[in-house]
């Protein structure tokens, strides 16, 4: 059975939906992740872009509260914005919160072309990190 991981992010626009994806692109045979936030927004379509650009598709992705996911068991529950850190629960679903951190890069000013480069250094940086972290605790 595969484990189940829920990402938190404040409004479920980007890193969160990075993780929600890389996370089932990569390891969807053993991991099924979703993904919420304190309140729903919209995917941020530069978010959506840098990860289309490595062959991850997010058009069917939709910001979601954590509302949603109310009574529904997780293995792990992940914030990854320090305000969804202070924010969340302590505990959803009997399972404790972890909280891996990830700047934002939606918060950057600047053009397109000038913050293109920094969501791709935050997908890496999540693909990385979680790929790393996973590993340890499913000993893949």
């Amino acid at each position: 059975m595969k484990k189940r991981v829920l990402f938190l992010c404040t409004h479920n626009s980007c890193r969160s939906q990075m993780a929600e994806g890389l996370v089932n692109h990569d390891l969807g045979d053993r991991i099924a992740a979703f993904s919420a936030g304190s309140e729903a927004t919209q995917v941020n379509p530069l978010a959506a872009k840098v990860m289309t650009e490595i062959g991850i598709d997010l058009s069917d992705h939709r910001s979601k509260v954590l509302s949603e996911f109310a009574g529904q068991p997780f293995d792990y529950v992940i914030t990854l914005c320090g305000d969804a850190n202070e924010k969340c629960p302590l505990f959803f679903g009997g399972v404790e919160r972890q909280h891996i951190g990830f700047e934002d890069p939606s918060r950057l000013p600047g053009s397109e072309e000038d913050v293109l480069p920094e969501y791709r250094r935050v997908r890496d940086q999540i693909r990385r990190t979680l790929g790393n972290f996973f590993s340890g605790e499913l000993c893949l």
